[in-house]
């Protein structure tokens, strides 16, 4: 029989595996079967501190001290007025790296003494701080910090804003160990005390001892750097400004850090004692609103020029440069309030699309002393004075009058200043034809057909802005040789034009060029360059320093003294009297000299005046509704009833603001000039009899025959008629006068007189001249005419092709048409209407109309 095993006396219960979770625990009854066994606690602890060791250690492989944030090496970059006085600054943020050398000692131990105690001793990282800080976290005790100095310099300098994570923080740490083993105590708290930011938008304590306290961080005091290291836990809500909580807050953190640094023997308990709490200044944040954003953003396009400091807008965001202009605040200032006294509401309120500009340049650098060109650059960043061109009107005619004058003329020459008068070549646009005709020339004035003068010298024609006289001048030097002399003056080449009519002001200009030419008339003819930066430092080491252009005698100094001489009598007889009440300190007037200007239909409206040390230019003009083209200034003020010209708020607004800036400048006096004696008429009017019948009746003078049209148009015109041409063809030479109807008869006043004017022996046939298509419009009529073609002239709009310029001509060039043919000239008319002579005549005289010579009211 085979062996069996005993059958057990108790039935088995089969056996479990043993888990390592294994609770309730067998054969333990009550709170025992729950309580980990030693085998379990010591397993979980080792398994984590393998786990925890194998994380750090991995951390401390894989994250190696990335390169600093792109913001920490940036610093504010200050520009400044040319009295010291700061006008604005670029930032990306606001800060100025200082050393540790460069501030006082107590600004880092105030840091230490109140934010890490044991920062020399720790290794980057405070473990009993960090424990005690869970702990407190945990249990609720409130919750703490326990970043030390190194791990704060860490976040603020490798890790972007809002990087709060639990992994961000052991991150943190890695970086902390890390950083302390590659750099120095010292270096590490220069990092922070330029990088923590301390509230009212100022990283670093030199930006914030400015923004704060107004003063370099270098002349802290004690007391106001605990202040400020006080409330570095929370600077948004514990700067003083917020009202009285936050000032109660800021107080308790101040004697705290005053307390920490006398118990390390910082400070005394004398000192700690006696400190009293600093009150910081008002807060005025930067901002680029009202002048400010103008006067910056023209500094930001200076500095850029390639050919000068060629710094770009990163440059000054980032580089903490100190930056010097040629703006006068006082000046400024000046300029805002003159601008001020245009009223914008109630009865007799001006657009608000007016553009108003002031501009001052000193004549002995070129240096702009103020720059007014719109109210507020947050609401319109548009700068009327250096981004908007207008007419500049008869502020133009010292350019043909330079010209005149270099050209051997004298200020006693004697020409007719009749109106109307035909002006040989003066054209105007018939829109309904589309055909240039030649049409009379008008002066300003309440007559029809505009006011007479007679038989004038230059000096008068300046006084008054006698648009006839000056036209038919441009016509005997030529209107190339009035371009000239407003290049050599300043004016950019593509703001003039060789036209006739540029002696009236028809292309377009900035106030700011305007300013630049007749700064060259007060420096007697030397040229600067127009600039607004003087300099550029980086700490010690100069960065750009202005040198500029001078032209000495660009213009010629004894021209320059006669044509000074001529626009004097603009103010002591003419339109711009109103500057004869800027007065010295002594109460005696200024000399002044200058020029009003005015377009027709009142589109612009100037006054460029200058004393010997300041020239000053106020100009305004008004946008259309459509945003692009201009249109008739509204009226406003005490000229709500009038017309505005130069003559009225410029010339007036000129004298307020300069009787404000030369406050306490001396008088200085132009070069003395003699006036020669006048010239008699080269064409008297031929005596009549005292009867009143016959002072209506003139004699047509003799001897013209043979004469050049020029001359013998004027002849006529002082006579008192008014010359009708007849172009015909013949063997004299072009421009030879052939015949004068009614020679040596007496005619009424201003009857027309027919004067033939030979075109040149006929011709059957003509060829249209080649290279017409992209020349300008005068270049194109001109060509044509001479050729013996009629140019018709037609406008079309075009993105691509320059306002003025030839986009086709019809027949096309090189094309033999019989002599007269009409030829179809399409000329663009840019994207705008801005500055095309139409049939309505400008102050530049473009048609039959009232230019407004010298915008006299």
């Amino acid at each position: 029989m085979a062996n069996r095993s005993p059958s057990p006396i108790w039935p088995q219960t089969p056996r479990r595996r043993r888990g390592f979770w294994n609770y309730p625990r067998p054969h333990r009854t009550g709170l025992r079967a729950w309580i980990p066994s030693w085998r379990v606690v010591v397993g979980t602890g080792l398994t984590m501190l393998s786990l925890g060791i194998g994380v750090f250690t991995a951390g401390w492989i894989g994250w190696a001290v990335p390169d600093e944030n792109p913001s920490i090496g940036s610093e504010t970059t200050t520009v400044y007025y040319a009295d010291k006085k700061v006008m604005g600054k670029f930032a990306a943020i606001d800060r100025t790296i200082r050393t540790l050398d460069e501030l006082p000692p107590y600004i880092p131990q105030a840091v230490v003494a109140s934010e890490d105690q044991g920062f020399q001793d720790h290794m980057g990282v405070d473990p009993v701080g960090i424990v005690r800080a869970a702990i407190s976290n945990v249990t609720g005790g409130g919750r703490q910090g326990a970043s030390t100095l190194t791990q704060q310099y860490v976040e603020n300098t490798y890790f972007e804003p809002g990087q709060s994570s639990y992994a961000d923080k052991f991150r943190e740490i890695i970086l902390a160990l890390k950083v302390d083993q590659e750099k120095s105590k010292d270096e590490i708290l220069e990092g922070y005390v330029n990088s923590i930011y301390l509230g009212r938008g100022a990283y670093g304590f030199e930006a914030a001892a400015k923004a704060y306290f107004n003063k370099p961080a270098a002349e802290l005091t004690v007391s106001e750097t605990a202040m400020l290291v006080g409330i570095i836990p929370s600077p948004s809500y514990w700067d003083p400004r917020f009202g009285e909580e936050s000032k109660a807050v800021a107080e308790q953190k101040w004697a705290r850090v005053l307390r920490n640094m006398a118990d390390m023997g910082l400070i005394s308990q004398e000192e700690r004692n006696a400190a009293t709490f600093p009150e910081p200044i008002e807060y005025k944040p930067v901002s680029r609103a009202g002048q400010v954003g103008f006067l910056l953003e023209e500094v930001r396009k200076e500095l850029a020029d390639p050919n000068g400091a060629n710094l770009s807008e990163e440059d000054l965001m980032n580089n903490g440069y100190e930056i010097r202009t040629t703006i006068n605040s006082k000046f400024q200032k000046a300029a805002v309030e003159t601008a001020n006294t245009i009223p914008y509401k109630g009865e007799g309120a001006a657009s608000d699309r007016l553009g108003v500009s002031i501009v001052s340049i000193d004549p002995k650098d070129g240096a702009v002393r103020a720059l007014y060109g719109g109210k507020d650059y947050a609401e319109f960043q548009f700068n009327s004075a250096t981004d908007g061109k207008a007419q500049p009107g008869s502020t133009a005619k010292p350019f043909t009058l330079i010209g005149a004058l270099e050209e051997d003329h004298e200020l006693n020459e004697i020409y007719p200043g009749n109106s109307p008068m035909q002006i040989p070549g003066w054209t105007v646009l018939n829109k309904e034809t589309g055909v240039e005709e030649e049409v009379e020339l008008t002066n300003f004035g309440t007559e029809e057909g505009g006011e007479s003068f007679g038989n004038i010298d230059l000096v008068k024609a300046t006084a008054d802005s006698v648009n006839t006289v000056y036209a038919q001048l441009n016509v005997d030097i030529g209107p190339k040789k009035s371009q000239d002399v407003a290049i050599r003056a300043g004016i950019p080449e593509a703001s003039t034009n060789a036209t006739l009519s540029n002696v009236l002001g028809t292309e377009p200009v900035r106030a700011i060029d305007l300013a630049g030419a007749y700064a060259t008339f007060a420096a007697q003819g030397t040229r600067h360059k127009t600039h607004i930066v003087t300099s550029v430092m980086d700490g010690e080491e100069g960065v750009y320093t202005f040198t500029g252009d001078t032209v000495k005698d660009a213009i010629d100094p004894e021209v320059m003294t006669k044509a000074t001489y001529a626009m004097t009598k603009v103010v002591e007889e003419g339109s711009g009297a109103p500057a004869q009440e800027l007065l010295g300190p002594d109460g005696t007037p200024r000399p002044v000299a200058g020029k009003t200007g005015s377009t027709n239909g009142n589109k612009s409206a100037w006054f460029a005046g200058y004393i010997p040390q300041l020239t000053t230019v106020v100009g305004l003009y008004q946008t259309a509704e459509d945003g692009i083209s201009q249109e008739s200034i509204t009226p406003f003020g005490e000229w709500a009833n009038y017309s505005l010209t130069g003559g009225t708020w410029p010339v007036t607004a000129w004298t307020h603001y300069m009787q404000a800036v030369t406050e306490g400048m001396e008088v200085e006096q132009f070069p003395e000039y003699t006036p020669p004696a006048p010239k008699p008429s080269p064409s008297p009017t031929p005596s009549v009899s005292p009867s009143e019948e016959q002072d209506d009746m003139v004699v047509v003078p003799t001897g013209l025959v043979g004469q050049q049209v020029v001359s013998a148009a004027a002849t006529l015109s002082g006579a008192g008629v008014r010359p009708q041409l007849v172009e015909v063809p013949s063997d004299q030479p072009p421009g030879t006068v052939l015949s004068v109807e009614k020679e040596g008869q007496e005619v009424k006043r201003n009857s027309p007189i027919r004067v033939e004017v030979s075109t040149g022996p006929d011709q059957d046939t003509a060829t249209v001249p080649g290279g017409l298509i992209g020349s300008d419009e005068n270049n194109a009529r001109g060509q044509l005419r001479a050729a013996g073609l009629d140019p018709a002239i037609e406008y079309q709009e075009s993105a691509d092709v320059q306002q003025g310029q030839v986009i086709s001509v019809n027949p096309g060039e090189g094309a033999t048409v019989p002599r007269g043919t009409r030829v179809q000239v399409i000329v663009s008319s840019g994207s705008g209407d801005i500055g095309i002579p139409t049939g309505e005549p400008t102050e530049g005289g473009n048609g039959n109309g009232n230019g407004n010579g010298g915008g006299r009211p």
